[in-house]
């Protein structure tokens, strides 16, 4: 390697380096500048939807669909503080299915775990489709 290119790497890099230096860090909640999603946003419900569809046709293989959620309410919200830097909206509803049943969903959103910290990420259970009780006994983890 050339001295003359080992001074270019060297200056390159003290340049990265110095240019991230005047950065501090922050809590999560800090990066999460837009409103926190409610229990009704449509995003929140295509996102669960979508996870279902994949859910049943790669494990639960029964065919089901989501047709609709509705009844939705707003079990509790804990925001982000310093000591808790997630923060989390526990919400349930009912669904209606493609097998015309109806069934109770329980899910949980939160802000700043979608993809690489940005975003939001949605977890769900619906009563009675979940056989390995991922979500504890009775959807638990999600209420």
């Amino acid at each position: 390697m050339s001295s003359n290119f080992a001074t270019r790497m060297l200056c390159a890099t003290a340049v990265f380096l110095s240019a991230f230096s005047t950065f501090t860090v922050q809590p999560a909640n800090a990066f999460w500048t837009g409103p926190y999603a409610s229990c009704e946003s449509p995003a929140v419900l295509r996102a669960i939807s979508h996870k279902f569809r994949i859910a049943d046709r790669n494990v639960l293989h029964l065919g089901l669909a989501i047709d609709q959620v509705y009844d939705i309410h707003q079990n509790s919200y804990t925001p982000a503080t310093d000591e808790m830097l997630i923060a989390r909206r526990y919400c349930h509803g009912k669904v209606a299915m493609s097998d015309g049943r109806a069934r109770t969903i329980w899910y949980l959103i939160e802000n700043t775990q979608g993809f690489a910290g940005v975003g939001r990420n949605v977890e769900y259970c619906i009563s009675g489709l979940d056989p390995w009780h991922i979500n504890g006994a009775d959807c638990d983890s999600v209420r």
